[in-house]
């Protein structure tokens, strides 16, 4: 054999135990709300909406300590809550979605606490219109526990009602002059309104400490608000940041607006937002504001909200508080644990010294 001659190098065959297997891809299936038939939502608080069958929209969201950790800053009585201004934030969305721009009314019916672990689902409901064109709009929530179950019962927060309207783009006030002509100062000092707050129990921390001045004309009460800088990326994804919302709420506490002390409504409570009506979205992104309160009634506030050129951003009709104690906030904190228990007929083993022989006797009519 000839070992020095050229030849060319050929691939031989496989043997019988090496096997090459080719498996077809298997085709991929989108992974976003709308490969499950939903619409995705560019909002921080809402994922996806949802057309109902029987009419309505549903719209769903999770959120939690973890995704949304500004919300650990908005302590009340010792509890996180989530802001009442993030509620009506949502409803605000959720009506641009279905063609409404004002939130005819809406009623918080119970605070929605925030768990230290694990998260909650949300989920907001709008039914068809009714005959007089209003949609019925309602908040639920349900608790998932650390390992992301969600067997838990569903919460109602609140309901209220839509309105289509006129367009928002053409209402509101206007603030151009800044401070107001002829109003005084009533509060300069953000450290010390807080403080005082924190001392009649609401824990606000940076995220929620909005408040930068106030000012006061008669009966009119006129504030300065600035979202944090760190929350400031985060206000395309709201119409209006639930943290720079509730911190105008704030000034109604230094507009002295309420008719009693909180030392009358008896040991650990306070008052919180609770009847929204007349709620109107004029323009989004702010991140300072500009706003005006004054009477709405016996009980309640109006308060008009411009950004800082002084065009309009928020105007609420109405906005009345109610108190709310330490007990109800600790009943809603436990009512998490509320859904791992429930009634059921249990066996008992009984001893047989306690089966013994008698005399029996029956007594009746029929007998």
């Amino acid at each position: 054999v000839d070992g020095s001659g050229g030849g060319a190098v050929v691939s031989l065959p496989t043997y019988a135990f090496q096997r090459e297997r080719y498996w077809l891809d298997a085709p991929s299936v989108a992974a976003d709300a709308s490969g499950l038939g939903m619409e995705t939502l560019e909002h921080s608080l809402l994922g996806a909406a949802v057309p109902l069958a029987e009419g309505g929209q549903l719209f769903t969201g999770r959120i939690s300590l973890e995704t949304h950790p500004w919300l650990a800053d908005h302590q009340v009585l010792g509890t996180v809550l989530v802001p009442p201004a993030a509620l009506v934030e949502l409803v605000i969305r959720v009506g641009d979605q279905v063609g409404c721009e004002r939130v005819e009314e809406l009623t918080l019916e119970a605070p929605l606490v925030l768990p230290e672990q694990g998260g909650v689902q949300i989920q907001v409901v709008v039914e068809e219109p009714d005959a007089a064109g209003l949609r019925p709009v309602a908040v639920y929530s349900r608790f998932e526990d650390a390992t992301g179950s969600d067997d838990g019962v569903w919460s109602s927060h609140a309901s209220g009602l839509l309105a289509a309207g006129e367009s928002a783009a053409g209402g509101g006030v206007v603030l151009e002059q800044w401070p107001p002509v002829g109003a005084e100062v009533v509060m300069s000092d953000p450290e010390g309104f807080y403080a005082g707050l924190a001392e009649r129990g609401f824990g606000y921390g940076p995220a929620f400490r909005g408040v930068e001045a106030v000012w006061r004309r008669g009966e009119e009460v006129f504030a300065q608000v600035r979202l944090p800088r760190e929350r400031v990326g985060e206000v395309e994804r709201f119409g209006v940041h639930p943290a720079l919302l509730d911190a105008v709420v704030h000034a109604v506490a230094s507009a002295d607006f309420e008719q009693q002390p909180d030392v009358e409504l008896g040991l650990g409570s306070v008052r919180v937002p609770f009847a929204w009506s007349g709620v109107r979205l004029h323009a989004s992104g702010a991140s300072v504001v500009r706003v005006r309160l004054a009477r709405a009634g016996s009980d309640a506030v109006a308060l008009e909200v411009a950004d800082a050129e002084g065009q309009p951003v928020v105007s609420i009709e109405s906005l009345a508080l109610r108190p709310i104690s330490a007990e109800q906030l600790q009943a809603a904190r436990a009512s998490r644990y509320d859904s791992l228990f429930q009634l059921d007929w249990q066996p008992v083993a009984v001893s047989a010294s306690v089966v013994g022989g008698g005399s029996w006797a029956v007594v009746g009519p029929d007998v």
